[in-house]
Order: C-alpha cells, then sequence, then structure tokens
C-alpha cells in the first residue's frame, strides 16, 4: 500500500493533480450527511511514509514484545492509531479532521499507559489532558465555522484571511495544533509519553501524533503568512527547538534524550512554516520521519538488550557489542545532525539557507543557529556516553546483535535515511533554489554543526569532571534540564493552582452560600410549610370537635359516677 501511494502522490506532483471525494451518507429532507476526502500529492506521500514506518515498526514489534501476551491487543492498538492518522490526513474538513484527532488522543492514551504501572498512569494522563486542550479548541472551531455553513475549510482559508473575526478559526486550529506537537507551553507531555512501549515512541514520536499539528498547520499556511499569528508561531516555535536542545543536553534517559530532539525538530517546522515555506516544513517532516523512527528502533534494541535499563551512563563501548545497532544509530544521529548528503541534510540545510535568504530579526536568527548546533552537541554526548569508551554495566551481560527480526526492520529504515532525503528533494523541488549568499553565512551551518559536535564530544569527557560547572551552577543546570519548569507547572502548578482554587470556589459558593440560600433553603422553607399543612389537614375542625364532645360526655359521666 506504501508503494502504491508513493506511486501516486508522484504521479499527483507531476500532473498537479487533485481529487476532492464526497461520499454522501445520509440524505434526509434537505440535510445531507456528507464525508469528503482531499487526495493530493501532499496527502498521498504523507500517508505513503506513515504506512512504510507502521509496516516496519509493526514487524519489529514481533519481537520487541515477544514477551508479551496481549501482543494481538497491541497491534491492534497501533493499527488504530494508523487508521486515526490516515482518516487525518485526507480530510479537508474540520469534523471529520475532529475525528482523526480524537482517535490519535484516545489511542496514545492506551498505548501510553500500556505497561500499567503508576508512572505510565501519571504520563497517560498528562498527554490525554494535555492533548482535550486542542481538542476543545478544534470543536470551538467547528461551532465558529457554522459562520460559513459548511465544514470544508479548504474552500473558505483565503476569505478567512480578509476577515479578521474570523482569523478566531486560526487561532484555534494553531492552538490545537500546538497541544498535538508539544509546543511551549504544552511541551511536558512529549518526554512523559515515552512510557509507552518503545515500538510505539517509533511510530508516534516520528511521523504520526506529533506531526499532526504541523501537518494541520500546513493545510492552514495561508493564515499564517503576513499575520501576527505566523510571528507569534515562529517565536514560540523558536524557543521549543532552544529548550529542547538545551534540555536535552542535561538528559540521561536514553528515550527522553530522543524525545526532546523531537521536540526540537517540531519547533523547527513550525517555525519555517510560521515564516511561510509550507513545502520546507513538509520536506522535514518527512526526512525527520525516517530518521527518527531509526533513531528510536536502535534506541530499543539497546534498551532490550541492556534488559530494560535507559540510562545512558551504564551503557558505553556498545560499538564492540552492537556493532550493526551501533551503526545503524550513527547513521541515523549524523542524518539528525545534517551531515551532508544524508537525509536531513537536504531538508536541514536548505531550511537554515532560507532563513539567511530572508528576512529575519536578531533574536530568531540566533534561535534558529544555536538549536541546530545543540542538536549535533547533544548527538554528540550520546555517542560518546552508549557507543565509545568502556562498558559500564554487569561484567555478565547478554548484549548481541542477534535479534534479526528487529534489524531487518532497522535495515530497511537505513536505507531510507541514507536515501530518502535526495529522492525527496528531487521530488518536491523539482526546480533547485538558487540561494546567494555571502561567503561566512554559506558556511555558518556547518560552522554551527562542528563547533556543537565538538562542544558536546569535549563536555562529556570525563576529564572535564575535574572542573565541573554544572554543580557549580545547579540553578541554571536545573532548569535547563528540566525543560524550564513545564512539568512541574503542567503536573503540580495545575493541581495546586486552579484546582484548589476550583475546590474553594465550590465550596463557597456551589456547596455553600448559593446551597443555603439557593435550592437547600427552599427545600427546607417547603418542607416546613408542607409539614404545617399536613399537621392541619390532618386536624381539621370536625375531628376536634368530635373529640371534644367525648371527652365532655366522658367527664360528666365521671363526675355523675
Amino acid at each position: 500500500m506504501s508503494m502504491t501511494l508513493f506511486l501516486l502522490s508522484v504521479k499527483f506532483l507531476l500532473n498537479e493533480l487533485v481529487y476532492f471525494i464526497e461520499w454522501e451518507i445520509v440524505s434526509l429532507m434537505s440535510t445531507s450527511i456528507v464525508m469528503t476526502f482531499l487526495f493530493d500529492w501532499m496527502s498521498l506521500m504523507f500517508m505513503s511514509f506513515v504506512l512504510l514506518i507502521s509496516s516496519l515498526v509493526i514487524y519489529y514489534s514481533k519481537e520487541y514484545m515477544i514477551d508479551d501476551f496481549n501482543i494481538n491487543r497491541f497491534i491492534l492498538l497501533v493499527l488504530l492509531f494508523v487508521f486515526s492518522m490516515m482518516m487525518l490526513i485526507i480530510s479537508p474538513n474540520l469534523i471529520s479532521i475532529l475525528l482523526g484527532w480524537d482517535g490519535l488522543g484516545l489511542v496514545s492514551y492506551c498505548l501510553v499507559i500500556y505497561f500499567q504501572n503508576v508512572k505510565s498512569f501519571n504520563a497517560g494522563m498528562l498527554t490525554a489532558l494535555s492533548n482535550r486542550i486542542g481538542d476543545v479548541a478544534l470543536l470551538l472551531a467547528i461551532a465558529w465555522m457554522l459562520n460559513y455553513g459548511g465544514w470544508n475549510y479548504i474552500f473558505y482559508i483565503e476569505l478567512m484571511k480578509s476577515h479578521s473575526e474570523m482569523m478566531l478559526i486560526g487561532v484555534l486550529v494553531m492552538l490545537a495544533a500546538m497541544t498535538k506537537s508539544a509546543q511551549i507551553p504544552f511541551s511536558s507531555w512529549l518526554p512523559a509519553a515515552m512510557a509507552a512501549p518503545t515500538p510505539v515512541s517509533a511510530l508516534v514520536h516520528s511521523s504520526t501524533l506529533v506531526t499532526a499539528g504541523v501537518y494541520l498547520l500546513i493545510r492552514f499556511n495561508v493564515l499564517l503568512v503576513d499575520t501576527w499569528l505566523g510571528g507569534f508561531l515562529l517565536l514560540i516555535a523558536g524557543l521549543t527547538m532552544f529548550m529542547a536542545g538545551l534540555g536535552a543536553n542535561f538528559e540521561f534517559d536514553l528515550k527522553k534524550i530522543i524525545a526532546l530532539s523531537t521536540l526540537s525538530q517540531l519547533g523547527l517546522m513550525m517555525s519555517i512554516l510560521a515564516m511561510g515555506f509550507p513545502k520546507l516544513a513538509f520536506f522535514h517532516l518527512l526526512t525527520h520521519a525516517l530518521f527518527k523512527a531509526l533513531l528510536f528502533m536502535c534506541a530499543g534494541a539497546i534498551i532490550h538488550n541492556m534488559k530494560n535499563s535507559q540510562d545512558i551512563r551504564l551503557m558505553g563501548g556498545l560499538t564492540y557489542q552492537m556493532p550493526l545497532t551501533s551503526s545503524c544509530l550513527n547513521v541515523a544521529n549524523l542524518a539528525l545532525c545534517g551531515m551532508p548528503f544524508l537525509a536531513g541534510f537536504y531538508s536541514k540545510d536548505l531550511i537554515l539557507e532560507m532563513v539567511s535568504l530572508s528576512y529575519m530579526n536578531m533574536f530568531s536568527f540566533f534561535l534558529y543557529f544555536f538549536s541546530t548546533g545543540l542538536t549535533v552537541c547533544y548527538s554528540f554526548r550520546l555517542v560518546y556516553y552508549s557507543l565509545t569508551g568502556d562498558f559500564n554495566s554487569n561484567a555478565l551481560h547478554p548484549l548481541n546483535d542477534e535479534g534479526w527480526v528487529m534489524l531487518k526492520s532497522m535495515l530497511g529504515l537505513l536505507v531510507m535515511a541514507v536515501i530518502g532525503g535526495s529522492m525527496l528533494s528531487w521530488l518536491i523541488f523539482p526546480t533547485p533554489d538558487m540561494i546567494c549568499l555571502p561567503y561566512y553565512l554559506k558556511f555558518l551551518t556547518l560552522f554551527v554543526c562542528l563547533t556543537g559536535g565538538i562542544s558536546g564530544y569535549l563536555m562529556s569527557n570525563v576529564a572535564l569532571y575535574f572542573s565541573n560547572k554544572s554543580l557549580q551552577l545547579y540553578g541554571v543546570s536545573f532548569f535547563s534540564g528540566s525543560m524550564w519548569f513545564m512539568p512541574s507547572l503542567s503536573t503540580t502548578g495545575f493541581i495546586y493552582c486552579p484546582l484548589f482554587i476550583g475546590m474553594a470556589v465550590i465550596k463557597s459558593f456551589d456547596q455553600g452560600w448559593s446551597e443555603y440560600f439557593g435550592g437547600q433553603h427552599l427545600y427546607k422553607t417547603m418542607k416546613i410549610l408542607s409539614s404545617f399543612t399536613q399537621v392541619l389537614q390532618n386536624n381539621n375542625l370536625k375531628i376536634y370537635l368530635l373529640s371534644f364532645i367525648l371527652w365532655v360526655i366522658i367527664l360528666v359521666s365521671l363526675m355523675v359516677i
């Protein structure tokens, strides 16, 4: 299916075809419920890549999840996830987008809590609640689109831009995309979601869940160009990129380093999209999906062999024990850094050169290039800790490269991580762009990458521990390493501030004054009045007179006696 869709996308791209399919499910009187699908080169190519990666991930799970009794349930969840993503990709309609969007949120929650321990439950709750904000924003956008009399946003985008009050839809869609793609201040859920099994991380955090927000904004990109929305998104995405790159340099959990790397790349996609280059953002989205899935798969193979230990300080010298996995990890890492002629180079280098060519303020320019340096820095730090040096775990260890099913999946993606960028660059940009820059700006990307790599390797080196600045500057290190306190704010902050305020409000209003003077007070008053009338009803005058006469008769008879 992946190959078929890819060839179709090439045909659509070369012939500039777009198929808009409407399927009328039910028609009643003048109301019709219609399902709409949009097939263009972008949706077909994205679906092709999602199917390729998910097929390799499911094949990889066969060995990775071998001890799991419920492997069928796991595979079904992954397939449901892929189906939700497909739904989102081919929808030009906000209603069907919401179906896919909510499907992604729900299934990702089920996958994050798959191992069923307290840590997973907490991470799942954080993931689900963060994504609910975006779902609510989409629901509000659907309600606001009633002003147009239809939900096929694809027809109304130009109109939205010309009407200032209709830009509210743009704001809501951007909020939804920011939650799903974990931009500041919703970033804390992405590293937390690493509680899921590694094959899920390889699928979810490379090509599906987190890129859904970017893809949605690529479709809405007209609203970002030359508006304040674009400027705001550029700032937020730049800061996300910087924050994630900085955080990864202080992290020791293998999967969290790769998760923060994903966050950094999402910031890069969002920021170049905010500058008005949707094709570039899409190009980087596809190349990133290839090498990031490979990176996660290699991490999974290492964790599997390390008997579920994820701490990079306990690794080291893996090159000798697992040469093939280490080679794949190195290629994926170099592709991420933008090593010339690997997949990441074609998109990252083009993005940074377009940034240099564009009209750009100094702050955003600094964020772009410094974050690129940080990417290379944490990649080389990861290589230093895990692949080189001496082995730091138990002397008796089961490390080997024998997992052939996992290796075949990884080698499939390895080929794509090497040739994918070049192939896509010829397809998406058939006419090469002429980017004319001064000598020092042209080489700035290369210089930043080299500087970042060298500093990452040297700062990890044991010799520097004797003059260790991170312990002396503990506050700065803690701030940088804890994602600018966002996890604390997203969890403890929300518990202590809004929830406690909400409890106080409920106690003093809903269960307090309003209860006393409202429903409860009315109930008590009515109860007293009704009991009084009940007494009157039970004790009417006739009964009083009858009983009075009887008593008189009894008394008189007693006196006579």
